[in-house]
């Protein structure tokens, strides 16, 4: 039921999110990369594997909620900085990458679908999370405002606990015990 809760809240917000940057694609036409990018997020949700292998922690199941929905309450204001859509792009495209190697082993909370390990996945454990960021920063920068940063500030703290939370659940498989040794950091090289 609460699989089901996740995923009818996501398409919602999508669908809300798409109806809110609809109407700024004249003014900031880069909005349509990010509308796009929660779009992919939307679909991998609603088409992903189940599994018995999920945290049942309520601060888990709300801090990946809350981080997925976030983003997805961005106000389209332009007015921004062009620039942003290089970061938006390159974000994009990491994010996707990541998917793509996840396929259907994506999820919102932490959970073992299935041990990762090829692809954007050698260069840093959490590789979805990189990608998201830079979407996220390329959405301020294209639509700058006090909101949208404080959006972005407490989404990043969301995307830190869920990445505790995943590695939490996925070293209890022998597989990502040993990628997480080959493999050091969880998001960004050489820092963390």
């Amino acid at each position: 039921m609460l699989d089901w809760f996740e995923r009818i809240t996501i398409v919602v917000l999508f669908a809300w999110l798409g109806y809110r940057v609809y109407g700024s694609l004249e003014e900031t036409p880069s909005n349509l990369f990010f509308l796009f990018s929660e779009g992919v997020v939307a679909l991998f949700v609603l088409l992903r594997r189940a599994t018995d292998q999920i945290s049942v922690k309520p601060f888990d199941w709300a801090v990946g909620i809350i981080g997925t929905a976030l983003p997805m309450l961005v106000i389209p204001s332009g007015h921004g900085w062009s620039s942003g859509v290089v970061f938006l792009v390159t974000g994009l495209a990491v994010s996707l990458g990541a998917k793509l190697s996840l396929r259907r082993s994506f999820g919102v909370i932490a959970a073992n679908r299935g041990i990762k390990c090829d692809g954007l996945y050698r260069a840093v454990r959490h590789p979805m999370y990189l990608g998201y960021f830079l979407t996220y920063v390329g959405v301020l920068m294209l639509n700058p405002s006090i909101i949208n940063a404080g959006l972005l500030a407490l989404w990043t703290l969301c995307q830190v606990a869920r990445i505790q939370a995943e590695e939490h659940v996925l070293l209890q498989d022998a597989i990502y015990q040993a990628h997480s040794r080959k493999v050091r950091f969880r998001l960004i090289p050489f820092v963390y």
